[in-house]
């Protein structure tokens, strides 16, 4: 490529001399900062280090917690019930967690939950490798996990906002989807490869060693402590919080549609268990392959947005990913042509992280900053707290009507649903250029 301040004989010498390599070395890390210039911010840099590490481990106890009910149970509806323990505390507490996160230091909450969810990975694997756990042991560390989710995952989200700039914010938000999906591919095949090697309480086990990086990145780094705020009144704030949000047509639109994605979308990866052993015919190895072919979808569409959100339509991925995800889930649940099944799951993957990371990022880049934390928690409430409906309502119909119908029914609705962001496509592009031109401006 010739420069645009050099002729094309310079350009040639250039490109021939000693020094080109540490050139493009220098050109390519700067090409990376100009695509995610939330990379620029120390802070960001160390919290995205450590929060890649502990989400692996997440995926780890994800995928292992799904397994060892199965090998216990052999039941769909078993497993529906133990993730939708993990999600239920996020349906009655996400709320006042947003009060809390708007109310004192993130960094502070971020580290007690952190903690706590270390201490109970450590403590499930040693009921796991002790031969002491049973089915109502993993329900009640899932639910004690849930309880504490419903704090950190606000925390998590709004934390961001508070070390990076107004213009890397919709980096950082795009990056914060890349950690959880780069996750996804990564930690659900280390899982596979694990119970296998270790067993599930192995992998529990190294769920909660993954912890100690975010805990270190948090320590290490160097935060202004926000300006005081005054006392909230919970109840008070939370009216406060759900007012602002659906008042705004735009926020109201995202988060109703963010619940029923969640419900009718995000259930089917309850069902991959099942699917892996009936369907596919597969073992643990298997369900991770499974679980990773999503997640490198869903990591390819945070990529695309970070990197085309400001030439692409916010509601070009919305409604484009609502109906990718759901005609290939159709198509998925069809097939009993492993690779085929694989490619699907991809797809799946890449148009529902697609809808719901550039959901998120529109949520954040219009909400103000003394209401961030209580809108997020109504987002996640949405988000994570209505999957228990759709974890609990998935297991009982695959039981009854069979995984195909199940799936099927599920994408049908989300079809329905996405003719609700076609009416609203408009106001979402007017809204989120105002706020580009704003943060530009600034």
């Amino acid at each position: 490529m010739i420069h645009p301040n050099r002729s094309p004989e310079e350009e040639y010498v250039t490109s021939e001399s000693p020094e080109i390599s540490v050139e493009r070395n220098t050109g390519w890390i700067k090409q990376v900062s100009l695509a995610f210039p939330a990379f620029q911010n120390k802070n960001y840099k160390a919290y995205f280090s450590g929060q890649m590490v502990s989400l692996i481990g997440t995926w780890l106890q994800i995928v292992s917690q799904g397994w060892l009910v199965l090998q216990l149970t052999n039941s769909a509806l078993q497993i529906g019930i133990i993730a939708a323990l993990s999600t239920l505390p996020s349906l009655f507490l996400t709320l006042f967690g947003g009060v809390i996160v708007d109310q004192f230091p993130k960094r502070k909450i971020l580290l007690a939950t952190q903690t706590v969810s270390m201490i109970l990975a450590f403590t499930l694997g040693i009921l796991t490798l002790s031969g002491l756990v049973t089915v109502w042991m993993i329900g009640i560390t899932a639910f004690l996990l849930g309880i504490v989710t419903a704090i950190d995952s606000p925390a998590r989200q709004a934390f961001v906002s508070e070390i990076v700039t107004k213009e890397q914010l919709p980096s950082a938000i795009a990056l914060n989807s890349g950690i959880f999906n780069a996750a996804r591919v990564i930690g659900p095949s280390v899982a596979g490869l694990l119970i296998a090697l270790i067993g599930a309480g192995g992998a529990f086990l190294v769920n909660g060693f993954s912890y100690i990086a975010v805990l270190i990145a948090l320590i290490w780094m160097k935060v202004e402590l926000p300006a005081e705020r005054k006392k909230l009144h919970a109840i008070e704030a939370i009216k406060e919080g759900i007012s602002y949000s659906f008042a705004h047509p735009i926020i109201r639109t995202l988060i109703i549609f963010t619940g029923v994605s969640s419900v009718f979308g995000w259930s089917y990866t309850t069902l991959m268990p099942l699917v892996a052993q009936n369907t596919f015919h597969l073992g643990a190895a298997g369900l991770g392959y499974m679980y990773a072919a999503s997640g490198l979808g869903s990591l390819l569409a945070t990529l695309l947005i970070a990197t085309f959100s400001k030439k692409i339509s916010p509601e070009i991925f919305i409604l484009g990913g609502s109906i990718l995800f759901a005609i290939s889930l159709i198509l998925f649940s069809y097939t009993s042509h492993l690779l085929i099944g694989l490619i699907l799951l991809f797809l799946t993957g890449l148009g529902l992280l697609s809808q719901f990371a550039m959901m998120n990022t529109v949520i954040q880049s219009l909400v103000i900053s003394e209401m961030r934390g209580r809108v997020i928690s109504i987002y996640i409430l949405m988000f994570i707290g209505l999957t228990p409906v759709g974890n609990i309502g998935a297991g009982w119909m695959a039981e009854h009507l069979g995984l195909g119908v199940t799936m099927r029914t599920g994408a049908v609705v989300i079809l329905i649903f996405s003719s609700v962001i076609l009416y609203y496509r408009n106001k979402i592009r007017i809204a989120y250029n105002l706020y580009k031109k704003k943060t530009k401006d600034q």
